[in-house]
């Protein structure tokens, strides 16, 4: 074989024997392809690409081996022969034959491609070995169409983001002359150029007339003269209606020449084709990048649409060694090369890493930069104008890009069930032909994950792994994106996009728009981990943080001093990497899975005696974590046996410190209560407790009873263990090594040892208090202690990558690198790599508390000597300093005052600043990387700000811009870490309404959100989070914990320690209510209050867009019609929706629920009169002055295509629109202040609830009632602020004095003024209440419940399109989303098309989430309440009428067939005994239980029923195992007994959240007594008024009438959810009704 015509080595050194091979290696079946075996000079480049298209064709001709001869060389062995009875396996299958006598299939479609491309204009699709996707010339198509006649396309399309500020579209594109697409007069090397800008062209014509100022607030009719001009004829498709004809047919005619059976506009045609390059000489990575590329024809020209398209073209240039790689993969498993596979999966590997990165440039970080893609800016613009032509085109989506299809299918993805993976699938099949060929000769032919599956070789397992977790793992491509795409899309659905992808398959009671998004897109992403991983059942964002990371296993084989400290604090641990194919790279980080040290398992196994059971099996089948930890080792080991779990596996990978809450509960629970050192730890009011488990358990061994031990702890069934002791979580550490190998054989890592002394209450006298962190305390023990090296096992590791703390590409550009201690753990890798790869210069600041814990000094000087490092540092507590001197490059001694790292910083100010301040501006444009903790972060980034002080600016302000500057331009790298700080419980309480007013949205305001029942000012973490303020925001005065839960910020220990320094108080929790109404009101105005806030922060991100950003109100000088239209469309639909959030169901919801629960308790009078809040809004909005305000946006919508009439008004449009915008942030924040009362008014309900819950339901529904009204007044004022202004007015009136005169009489005279005057207090211990002040004008138009149901019934009537449908049937395939019985699935581009709805009535995807989740909430209410509803809507008045005449007026009598009551069923008294419990609930000495002799109940009837009933008593036996689907059970009070006979057993099949106290474990205590209930019910003698007697299974002395509870013992039932049921009984012969309360228990 020729060196020379081998694509492997592209050598020309001689010739070698058919058996050799450049690469050291070669297939038992030769090579892949017989052309290889040649003379000629080979065609190849040194990487195996072909120098030109024609190359493979020339060596095939050149073939001289057979067939015979490549794929049966020689005879086989006689070994393989003898006694062989069946010789057809010795010949070779039909498709090695095929692929011998072809090729590869997947490089015979890239020979192919490569061949007719340049002489088609690649018309099948960009397909080659050296570009990829991508074309290999940007500019070939383009230059082509503007040689052609096709030119005035492309010139259109150049100018387009002027013309749209211009609001000349439409003209612009009827005035182009008709242009035919035929080959005579556009070549086909023009042909993907003509392609994108007429789709472009057909795309915005079809967006100017959805959005042409008469879409939303119009008081004329809308324009028709272009819709006249369009040209539609009987032909005219779908996708071409309404376009006009000198568009629609050369649109159609290239469609058809490119091989699309529709005309349509794909995604990559506006990215991957649409693309220009800025400096060509700018190759390194690769040279299409988004900082050196810019769009070839932008639609608007803003940023957000710029980064979007720009990231997904550089996505694929960042893949384009991608299609070669894969190709030769292929290639590879055909000659079943195992080392030539290897070399390329991690060269694909190191593709994948970096796509990632690629996206993450999309940043939504105002500060940013070029980088910054604001979501209210892309979503009401650019996602809009994205549309699909049609329902039956493919959509504009990312799915459609083949590097993602090409992936998925090299990977072998094989389920495509979810909605996500159906779409991929129908957008695949609208690929170019050449894309398409190329993935199906990849996916069905020689598929590498089998053939890697199928060998004996780690490595090659190990970095299959490796890219599995790159391109589809939580830390990978898939992860990133989808929380990149969470916080992104929560904004723009809550800022009009009235759809998103993943919610396209979203069913009607599906959660939030962004929510659901995360959610398909979780579902995808577990489909394609499905071949690796196997069905799995948790959401992939709760792997995070968690085992699953680690998938490698490695032995630590040395830990190594690296400072002067004898006791090691700090050391560097390396791990063997050998066999594992594990891949990294500086800034990389290393998960580890730790082990508990043996000194804290003996502990454990001495007091709960397992240490001779280590060995023994533990059953994992009530332990579901454990379970899937079993599995997860199996995958790591790769084998499908799943490992049986040790006691030895439990105690050294659980979690045995610190002491949370809930480890601590789970002992007290199982030991009865009898441990008086957990009753201690109970009540600590820090959390977690400085200790271990096996420090615990040392103390209650002693104090617990052996019997209760034993009964706890029962050593014949292990099953009690795993349920006890979670598995511990993975830690991170900074990978301290670079290793420019092929596969690296080491990782080190730099360890300090974490230190602590355990609480008190676990201090034993003369032993030592001080224990180690977990993990560092394994991975660097302390040398003078004793440590078990025996058997040490191999530990579980992972791989991540932080997306913001990488090297810069730029191999010559300066970098600074800040570290406080141990943060100097990724340095040492960053300077390792850049003084060998790199040649620009490389600066390091360290801070330490002493020349002793100076690490790795010895290297440092050696890098500083050889002149590829400066070193700066300070020593807080040593006066043995180092100076680095520049002449003699070394590190000087020199004795100084202890300094921080900010001195040295401030010292070296010159060189500091020249690093941070831009290249635009003179500086060096060099790169800042900080590791720390958040003190060391904080005193760095002070000195950086103090030395620009200093050097460069003049004041204080212009210094923040500099370094504004540099982190926008990301050249600051984070890599901040602080140690989890404990949370005392007796922080301040912080109340739902407190919060909500900490939006933070302000100036100078503070941002809090809450957490898992923390809150936590966000203010000063603001300039470190890497989205900024803008997705912080969303969030802002709200309890955040399901957004941090879903993005894997509860499982990371990194994000729980940096929020522990902004904690500052609990939440405070929902009060426990006796009366469910009171709980319910709680639950609907909490919701309301959520909603106020959430529509004050999404209507500040929109005002802040359009009133802060001037690109939006002018372009190069020019009043630019986008900032009008965006102003006219944004107060449009707030005007026409009229606030729907607020003004909308929910206030409906809220509105019929309050009048209800006053009608209900005000039955006895005859003035159940109510505001009429629903009129109120009704009547402001079609006020006079609501007209003359939409009158003015109407005005403003006649301007977005005027742009000749706008130029005279600019200053009144600019004025106006900053005015409204102010005003409607104001009007949002007063309704918010009054939310915000109504909602403080419930903290005091609690405390008297007891014995007044009529009353207090009575005074807080009218009280929350006159809230509603004064929010609904609110709106009238707003509407009469809007008329005062008008775009037609100076700004400033020429009489200030009669313009504030002016606004006062309009107060006056619409009542606000005396309104709004008086505050609204509740004032709940008043006993005469009297509601707030109201206008006259208000009480004369109260309505009566009647008006109320009938309002609320028109709202369900009207809402119906947003009610979920009925009879929803899933898809056959398995989409589980929305649908209507047998219609057909609806697609991306169904959803897509909302995008271009022209009604701005149309809400919002949130809001039609948020009003449909309301709407469905008073459904369930009404229906719940029915009776209710229709007695109290049919009463004229109640003053005299007796319960049983409304029976028989209004349900045909009491007992009659239309009885609106339902019957009671007979209850059974065969009692049974009721299921064993595991383990009984300890008993709290503050509740009262259950007793344990007797097992009846007395219910005594409330009602008294008819004097002439022939029976007076009625009793009836029944059995709680009978009614096991009502939570209710009933202790028999009849008997007496004292009160030491009340002390039971309380058992359930589940663990007591409280963990109550019992007494001690007796021999029947796991027996089940059966239990007879008896409901006694006791008809009176006469008289018809109710008489109530309380039936409570509380335990104490009864009172003499058997009312159950004392006054003094109200909330003793709590614990056990005890509430009080009536139920309706048939009584006596007569048929009577009888009301009955059932005071209940349950768990």
């Amino acid at each position: 074989m020729s060196v020379a015509s081998c694509p492997m080595g592209g050598s020309d050194a001689g010739f070698h024997s058919s058996s050799s091979c450049p690469v050291g290696k070669i297939g038992p079946r030769g090579c892949a392809f017989s052309a290889y075996q040649m003379t000629a000079p080979s065609s190849y480049t040194p990487y195996g690409t072909p120098r030109d298209a024609q190359s493979e064709q020339f060596l095939r001709s050149q073939e001289r081996k057979t067939m015979n001869e490549l794929l049966l060389p020689e005879a086989p062995p006689k070994e393989v022969t003898k006694g062989l009875k069946n010789a057809d396996s010795l010949n070779p299958v039909d498709t090695d034959v095929l692929a011998m006598a072809l090729g590869a299939p997947a490089r015979r479609v890239l020979t192919r491609a490569m061949e007719l491309g340049p002489r088609t204009g690649w018309k099948d699709g960009y397909l080659s070995s050296q570009w990829g996707f991508c074309p290999p010339d940007p500019t070939a198509a383009p230059v082509a169409l503007s040689l052609s006649p096709g030119r005035v396309w492309s010139d259109l399309c150049e100018r387009m983001p002027g013309i749209v500020a211009r609001g000349k579209v439409r003209e612009s594109i009827l005035a182009l002359s008709l242009v035919y697409g035929t080959p005579d007069v556009i070549p086909d090397e023009a042909l993907w150029a003509a392609t994108v800008c007429l789709g472009i062209l057909a795309s915005i014509y079809r967006y100017e007339e959805a959005n042409d100022g008469s879409e939303g607030i119009s008081v004329t009719p809308p324009p028709g003269a272009f819709r006249n001009l369009t040209g539609d004829a009987d032909d005219e498709e779908e996708e071409t209606k309404g376009i006009p004809r000198n568009v629609a047919i050369p649109l159609r005619q290239i469609c058809t020449r490119m091989g699309r059976v529709l005309p349509h506009l794909t995604q990559f045609d506006v990215s991957i084709y649409n693309y220009k390059i800025r400096d060509h000489t700018s190759i390194h990575p690769y040279l299409p990048r988004c900082e050196n590329m810019d769009l070839r024809w932008p639609v608007f020209n803003d940023r957000g649409e710029a980064m979007f398209l720009l990231c997904m073209a550089e996505s694929h240039g960042c893949f384009i060694p991608g299609v070669e790689i894969i190709t030769r993969c292929q290639e590879h498993v055909m000659l079943r090369d195992e080392e030539g596979l290897l070399l390329e999966l991690v060269k694909l590997k190191e593709v994948v890493d970096q796509l990632p990165h690629v996206f993450h440039k999309i940043s939504v970080n105002p500060n940013s930069g070029e980088n910054f893609a604001n979501p209210v800016e892309w979503g009401q613009r650019y996602a809009k104008f994205s549309a699909p032509l049609s329902r039956r085109v493919p959509a504009l989506s990312g799915l459609a890009l083949p590097l993602f299809l090409l992936m998925d299918a090299f990977m072998g993805r094989t389920k495509y069930d979810s909605f996500l993976g159906l779409e991929a699938l129908h957008l695949r099949a609208w690929l170019p032909m050449n894309i398409r060929a190329f993935i199906a000769a990849v996916e069905y032919n020689y598929k590498v994950p089998e053939f890697v599956n199928a060998s004996n070789n780690p490595r090659l397992k190990g970095v299959l792994e490796g890219l599995v977790e790159s391109y589809m793992g939580e830390r990978g491509w898939m992860g990133t994106h989808r929380y990149k795409v969470y916080g992104f899309l929560e904004v723009v659905a809550k800022t009009g996009r009235s759809e998103t992808n993943g919610n396209a398959g979203a069913g009607d009671n599906a959660g939030r728009p962004w929510e659901m998004v995360h959610k398909s897109l979780s579902e995808s992403m577990k489909e394609r981990l499905d071949p690796y991983r196997g069905a799995i059942s948790q959401q992939p964002h709760e792997m995070r943080g968690s085992f699953e990371e680690c998938r490698f296993k490695a032995p630590i084989v040395n830990r190594q001093f690296i400072d002067s400290d004898l006791s090691r604090s700090t050391a560097m641990v390396t791990f063997d990497l050998h066999n594992t194919g594990i891949t990294f790279m500086p800034g990389d980080r290393l998960a580890v899975m730790p082990l508990n040290t043996w000194n804290e398992v003996a502990k454990v196994a001495a007091a709960l005696g397992l240490e001779d059971m280590l060995d023994e099996p533990v059953s994992t089948a009530n332990a579901p974590e454990w379970g899937r930890f079993a599995k997860h080792l199996a995958s790591v080991s790769r084998t499908t046996k799943i490992p049986e779990l040790t006691v030895r596996d439990i105690l050294r990978r659980g979690h045995l410190a610190p002491l949370t809450k809930d480890l601590v509960m789970a002992f007290h629970t199982l030991m009865r209560a009898s441990s008086n050192t957990t009753l201690k730890l109970l009540a600590c009011e820090e959390w977690p407790v400085p200790g271990t488990v096996g420090d615990l358990l040392q103390f209650a061994v002693e104090e617990v009873p052996s019997s209760t031990w034993d009964q706890a702890f029962d050593l014949n069934d292990l099953v009690w263990l795993p349920k006890l002791i979670p598995v511990e979580v993975p830690r991170t550490y900074s990978i301290s090594n670079y290793s420019s190998g092929f596969l690296p054989d080491s990782v080190d890592l730099t360890v300090s040892r974490s230190d602590y002394h355990i609480s008190p209450v676990l201090q034993i006298p003369g032993q030592s208090t001080l224990r180690h962190g977990v993990s560092s305390g394994y991975l660097n023990f302390d040398p003078s202690e004793n440590h078990c090296m025996e058997d040490e096992e191999t530990l579980i590791i992972g791989v991540s990558r932080p997306l913001n703390f990488q090297l810069p590409v730029s191999v010559t550009v300066p970098i600074a690198m800040f570290a406080g201690g141990s943060g100097i753990a990724p340095f040492r890798g960053f300077w390792q790599s850049r003084t060998q790869t790199g040649f620009g210069r490389n600066i390091l600041f360290l801070g330490t508390q002493s020349r002793e814990k100076l690490l790795y000094e010895d290297e440092l000087r050696n890098y500083v000597r050889h002149d590829m490092l400066e070193v700066h540092t300070a020593f807080s507590r040593d006066r043995n300093g180092l100076v680095y001197d520049p002449v003699s490059k070394d590190l000087v001694e020199k004795e100084m005052e202890p300094r921080y790292i900010d001195t040295t910083i401030i010292e070296q100010g010159q060189t500091v600043c020249n690093l941070v301040i831009s290249k635009s501006q003179g500086g060096l444009g060099g790169y800042i990387y900080i590791c720390g903790s958040i003190s060391v972060y904080e005193t760095i980034i002070s000195g950086i700000r103090q030395a620009i002080y200093n050097n460069w600016a003049s004041t204080k302000e212009s210094a923040e811009n500099l370094l504004a500057v540099a982190f926008a331009e990301r050249r600051f790298m984070l890599d901040i870490f602080m140690t989890p700080q404990p949370i005392s419980y007796n922080s301040p309480v912080i109340s739902l309404a407190q919060l909500a007013q900490h939006t933070g949205h302000k100036p100078k305001s503070r941002m809090w959100l809450a957490v898992h029942g923390g809150v936590y000012d966000v203010t000063d973490f603001l300039p470190m989070h890497p989205g900024g303020t803008l997705i912080v925001r969303a969030s802002a005065g709200l309890d955040a914990t399901k957004t941090f839960d879903e993005l894997a910020h509860t499982s990371n220990p990194e994000v729980s320690s940096l929020l522990s320094k902004y904690f500052i108080g609990h939440l405070a929790p929902k009060p426990s209510f006796h009366s469910p109404e009171l709980s319910e009101l709680y639950d609907t105005w909490h919701v309301y209050l959520r909603t106020c806030v959430e529509s004050l922060t999404t209507l500040h991100l929109e005002v802040d867009h359009i009133m802060k950003d001037s690109k939006v109100w002018f372009q190069n000088g020019l009043f630019n019609m986008g900032g009008v239209r965006k102003f006219y469309q944004f107060q449009s639909r707030l005007m026409q929706n009229g606030f729907s959030m607020i003004f909308g169901v929910k206030m409906q919801e809220l509105y019929l629920k309050l009048s209800y629960a006053l009608a209900s308790f005000k039955s006895g009078s005859s003035s159940s009169r109510f505001p009429d809040i629903i009129g109120i809004v009704t009547r402001a909005q079609s006020s006079a002055a609501s007209a003359q305000a939409s009158n003015e946006i109407a005005q403003i919508g006649q301007f977005v295509c005027n742009s000749h009439g706008a130029q005279f008004q600019e200053n009144g449009i600019l004025k106006y629109a900053q005015t409204v915008t102010t005003l409607d942030v104001e009007f949002l924040e007063e309704i918010l202040g009054e939310v915000c009362k109504g909602m403080e008014s419930f903290e005091g309900i609690k405390r008297v609830e007891d014995g007044r819950g009529k009353q207090v339901i009575l005074k807080i529904s009218a009280y929350l009632l006159t809230i509603l009204e004064r929010i609904a007044q609110r709106l009238e004022i707003f509407y009469s602020r809007l008329a005062t202004h008008t775009i037609y007015t100076p700004s400033l009136e020429a009489n200030p004095a009669r313009t504030r005169w002016n606004t006062l009489r309009l107060k006056i005279f619409d009542g606000s003024f005396f309104i709004l005057a008086h505050d609204s207090d509740f004032d709940l211990p008043s006993k005469n209440y009297k509601n707030p002040y109201r206008a006259t004008r208000h009480e004369q138009q109260d309505v009566d419940f009647d008006a109320v149901v009938k309002q609320v019934r028109a709202a369900l009537s009207d809402n119906d399109d947003i009610l979920p449908l009925q009879n929803i049937t899933p898809a056959e395939n398995g989409y589980s989303g929305r649908q209507e019985p047998f219609q057909e699935r609806r697609g991306l581009a169904a959803e897509h098309t909302l995008r271009a709805q022209p009604n701005l009535k149309s809400p919002s995807s949130f809001e039609v989430h948020e009003q449909r989740s309301a709407m469905n909430r008073i459904s369930l209410f009404m229906d719940k309440n029915t009776q209710d509803i229709r007695r109290l809507s049919q009463m004229p008045g109640l003053e005299g009428v007796s319960y049983q005449a409304i029976l028989n007026a209004y349900g045909g009598g009491a007992t009659g067939k239309n009885s609106p009551l339902p019957p009671v069923p007979p209850l059974p008294n065969n009692a049974q005994n009721l299921g064993r419990s595991k383990a009984p609930l300890p008993r709290d000495p503050m509740l009262h239980h259950r007793r344990q002799q007797s097992s009846t109940v007395n219910v005594t009837s409330l009602t008294s029923s008819n004097a002439h009933s022939p029976r007076n008593t009625q009793r009836r036996e029944f059995s709680p195992a009978d009614l096991r689907r009502v939570p209710y059970f009933s202790v028999d009070e009849t008997k007496p007994r004292s009160r030491a006979s009340s002390r039971g057993s309380v058992e359930s099949d589940k663990s007591h959240p409280l963990g109550l106290r019992t007494r001690r474990p007796t021999l029947l205590e796991n027996v089940a007594l059966p239990i007879s209930l008896k409901v006694r019910g006791q008809v009176g003698a006469g008289g018809g008024g109710i008489e109530g007697v309380d039936a409570s299974i509380g335990g104490g002395p009864r009172s003499e009438s058997g009312g159950g509870r004392r006054r003094g013992e109200s909330d003793r039932g709590r614990g056990l959810g005890i509430r009080p049921i009536t139920v309706l009984t048939s009584g006596g012969l007569n048929g009577g009704m009888h009301l009955r309360e059932l005071r209940l228990g349950g768990n």
